[in-house]
């Protein structure tokens, strides 16, 4: 059931997006915790100026356990992200200014542990997303020389 709602997410956030003038592919690494319980682990691409919605469902169910917007922008040499979030009872939004490869945790919620998410942004085919991806040509094995 779980991998059903995984394809339909990364059938979303995966479907051809024509690239406009000055966008850049992005990835993004979400972690969604509710009253300090894990709820969401989403890996999204996207592309800077570009809106990009996420949500999953349990297959059968007309409510979804989170839905999540995201409308990244570039600002300088890292990005503004404004971030929408939804689950059953609480929602929250922020506006970040992010860094490539930098992780930031916020508060969303009404109080303190309600509604936090943990939101990373980085270039995709940048060193860094490679070495995540573990997308380097694996070196192969030095191996020493043996006097005979």
């Amino acid at each position: 059931m779980r991998a059903l709602a995984l394809l339909i997410l990364l059938g979303t956030a995966c479907s051809p997006v024509p690239e406009t003038a000055g966008s850049e592919p992005l990835y993004f690494a979400l972690e969604v915790r509710q009253e300090g319980r894990v709820i969401a682990k989403p890996k999204l691409l996207g592309a800077s100026g570009r809106s990009l919605r996420a949500e999953r469902r349990a297959p059968g169910e007309s409510r979804a356990d989170y839905v999540l917007r995201l409308y990244p922008s570039g600002l300088g040499e890292g990005y503004q992200v404004d971030l929408e979030l939804a689950v059953p009872g609480t929602t929250g939004r922020a506006q970040l200014a992010m860094l490539h490869a930098q992780e930031r945790r916020m508060e969303l919620g009404a109080r303190p542990g309600q509604l936090q998410v943990s939101l990373m942004v980085m270039r995709v085919d940048s060193p860094e997303f490679r070495a995540l991806m573990n997308l380097e040509k694996a070196e192969p094995p030095e191996v020493p020389a043996v006097a005979i």
